[in-house]
């Protein structure tokens, strides 16, 4: 029990001391996502100011601030939280003899670089994609995934607007697919999560962008503003659930686009019921309401 304790406990101080180096610059640039979110973040928000799509939509839009704060929360606050619980889980498994290799169905470690960084990307897309779906056709999944969809105009913070709850499920689905590349993760995976976060500030931002012939293979604002639309096509529980890439939504049908005046409505319905304040949001979903 103490083995446990100790892991625990290292790995939430552990956590705690790394983001507090970050924010002091006390980490290699390439690995400093707190500062890195800032740049990008004002990168495409500088990027909304002077090319908007909606024009009248405000600089500081409605809730901004909040969302704002959400990409805090999610990404380190949250973050610090759960530590210690996957590294108590890590523990667990390795004492059951449950590796990081023990789902391996290829080992890319000896790949070009390029090569793994390629199939790193994919195969994390296609578990953020299909758990995208799950979040949307599961009543008491969606319910959480209200919080992302609640936003009734669009900017660059609303990428990481979501319910805790999300991280909780995405986590255990990503370590399953680096499991299935044999616990590998490449030495410059930083590339692809912070092409990540850009693509994912780039979709939810009020830049009208589609990328060119290269819209089938990345997703952008246009086609990510029809999934947070409020009416969505009869007998179908959403489109376009592609995280960067829009690839999936093309094989596999999921694609919606009929027009790109950036002028829809957003939410969904029920919403007026839906609480304002980010307390409320972060306890939504553990009710017995039933969610629309």
């Amino acid at each position: 029990m103490e083995k446990y304790m100790n892991a625990f406990i290292d790995a939430f101080l552990g956590t705690i001391q790394w983001t507090w180096n970050s924010i002091l610059f006390e980490v290699p640039w390439y690995t400093n996502y707190f500062w890195g979110i800032i740049i990008i973040s004002l990168l495409v928000w500088g990027l909304e100011i002077i090319f908007p799509w909606r024009k009248n939509q405000s600089i500081f839009r409605k809730d901004f601030w909040i969302d704002g704060f959400y990409m805090f929360f999610n990404f380190f606050i949250f973050s610090i939280a759960i530590s210690g619980f996957y590294k108590l889980l890590e523990v667990l498994f390795n004492d059951i003899h449950i590796t990081s290799k023990s789902l391996a169905i290829i080992e890319i470690s000896d790949w070009p670089l390029w090569t793994q960084l390629l199939i790193f990307f994919i195969l994390l897309d296609f578990v953020q994609w299909f758990t995208h779906i799950l979040l949307h056709k599961y009543s008491f999944l969606w319910k959480y995934h209200q919080v992302h969809h609640s936003t009734k105009e669009m900017g660059f913070a609303a990428h990481l607007r979501y319910h805790w709850m999300e991280n909780i499920l995405y986590k255990p689905l990503k370590t399953f697919a680096v499991m299935i590349l044999g616990g590998f993760e490449p030495e410059q995976a930083y590339i692809v999560h912070f092409l990540a976060i850009t693509i994912g500030h780039f979709n939810h931002s009020n830049i009208k962008i589609t990328w060119g012939p290269l819209k089938y293979l990345i997703n952008n604002p246009v086609m990510h503003l029809y999934h947070h639309s409020y009416k969505l096509p009869e007998g179908r529980f959403g489109v376009n659930f592609g995280i960067s890439s829009s690839l999936w939504d093309y094989i596999f049908k999921t694609n919606y686009i009929p027009e790109d005046s950036g002028t829809i409505e957003l939410g969904f319905e029920g919403e007026e019921q839906f609480p304002k304040s980010f307390l409320g949001q972060i306890v939504h979903g553990f009710s017995n309401k039933k969610a629309k």
